[in-house]
Formats: C-alpha cells, structure tokens, sequence
C-alpha cells in the first residue's frame, strides 16, 4: 500500500510539469526571416513569410 500511495504521490507531482512542457512554448508557429525561402521576405505585421515585391 505504501509503494502506490508514493507513486500516486509522484504522479500527481510530476503531472503539471509534463503538461507545460508539451505545450508551454509552441515551436511550429515560430517562424522567423531565416527560414523564408528565396524570393520570400520576412512580414512581421502577418508574422509569415511573403513574396518579395521588387519595382
């Protein structure tokens, strides 16, 4: 009884440190210039990559 009662203990100690890793800093969305392709440029108003408008 005393085995599961301290691995309960740790399970629910340890839980919300796993759930905040998984989803605490989402890196698909951060994007940046240096991974625009060539001919894109980096628009930080729609925080995506566009095409680069040349006159």
């Amino acid at each position: 009884m005393k085995i599961k009662t301290t691995l309960c203990l740790i399970a629910l100690t340890l839980a919300p440190t796993f759930a905040l890793a998984g989803a605490g800093c989402d890196q698909a969305k951060m994007q940046s210039a240096s991974q625009c392709a060539a001919g894109q440029i980096w628009d930080a108003a729609k925080q995506a990559c566009t095409p680069e408008v040349t006159s």
